[in-house]
């Protein structure tokens, strides 16, 4: 966890509980840096890079908070500069609670999960709406022409904090395409000892093997 994280995300209220529950001490040292926001850096910049999707938090007028999920092909949310992100936004189903929002309230909370490694990575953020009549080089830049969807506009997320969270309870779960690769690379490998099988027995007692 970042300093800066902790000085957005640990408010009097958590703070409170904290030292309920004896980890406050520790906490407050790590908060006691500038407060200037956080820098995403190489290794950020690798985990985002690898995600194929994430959940965006927004809050409404009504003080609700909203949870969006966001999918493109891998890498659709890019690391602009060490201060900086931005993806396309893809034409869904029209309802843009997620856009609304945004007119209200710039903040927003990014959660990205690689399930396989157990590893997640929070980010809290300034957006910024750029429709796509407003900037379509911005678009094109954050666009993929091999992925079939309609893209209506960018965010650009300004980082304040990120924090990457330990890997407890979180479910070693695996991408459909790799499991089918690993079960199809085992039929084969099946099948052939299946073959190999089949050839030794039709072989009669005391032939020569190697030919």
């Amino acid at each position: 966890m970042t300093g800066h994280y902790a000085q957005v995300a640990f408010t009097p209220a958590v703070r409170e509980h904290q030292r309920e529950h004896g980890s406050l001490r520790a906490y407050e040292r790590m908060a006691a840096v500038p407060e200037v926001p956080d820098r995403l850096g190489p290794n950020e910049a690798l985990f985002i890079a690898e995600r194929d999707s994430f959940y965006l938090a927004t809050v409404g007028e009504t003080g609700w908070p909203y949870i969006q999920h966001r999918g493109g092909p891998r890498g659709f949310l890019k690391v602009i500069n060490a201060n900086t992100l931005g993806f396309a936004d893809f034409r869904g189903n029209k309802q843009y609670i997620s856009r609304g929002n945004l007119d209200h309230d710039g903040r927003v909370a990014l959660f990205l999960m690689d399930y396989a490694a157990r590893t997640r990575l929070k980010i809290m953020g300034r957006a910024r709406v750029v429709e796509a009549q407003q900037d379509p080089d911005l678009i094109a830049a954050l666009g993929d022409k091999d992925y079939p969807a309609r893209i209506e506009r960018a965010l650009l997320i300004e980082v304040e904090a990120f924090d990457w969270n330990c890997s407890q309870h979180i479910p070693e779960l695996y991408p459909r395409e790799e499991v089918l690769e690993a079960v199809q690379s085992l039929h084969d490998r099946i099948g052939e000892l299946e073959r190999e099988n089949a050839r030794l027995r039709a072989t009669p007692p005391g032939s020569d093997l190697g030919r």
